[in-house]
């Protein structure tokens, strides 16, 4: 018998949110990027470009910005991005951090998404 396992589906993470799309965004994520569902993601300052957070980095991207509402394929060049960018409650569980990160750097993340009006329960 064949057994199939099911990714992640759009915007799983999401407890609740604002009315409409007030709490979406639309961003380009970066070429290089391959996007899943609830990827906690940082932004480039310098080109305004979304990554993955990068803890460990200095251009921006060590700083939470925003929350990957799709499972989006970037590898090979820029692509459009909806994004989970303000007043929005989420499932922690459903989020996916960084391999390497640490405690105090999730911390720092968690309460970067806050500031936003992004809470994980």
């Amino acid at each position: 018998m064949t057994v199939l396992k099911e990714g992640p589906h759009t915007g799983e993470y999401i407890i609740s949110e604002a009315n409409g799309t007030r709490s979406r965004e639309v961003v380009t994520l970066a070429s290089g990027t391959a996007g899943i569902v609830g990827r906690v993601l940082g932004e480039v300052t310098a080109s305004g470009k979304y990554v993955p957070l990068a803890p460990a980095a200095s251009d921006g991207s060590e700083q939470a910005a925003a929350i990957l509402y799709d499972n989006v394929d970037a590898t090979d060049a820029d692509h459009a991005a909806v994004v989970t960018a303000r007043d929005t409650e989420v499932r922690g569980s459903s989020l996916s951090w960084p391999a390497a990160i640490d405690e105090e750097k999730q911390a720092a993340a968690t309460a970067d998404l806050l500031a936003l009006g992004i809470v994980i329960r």
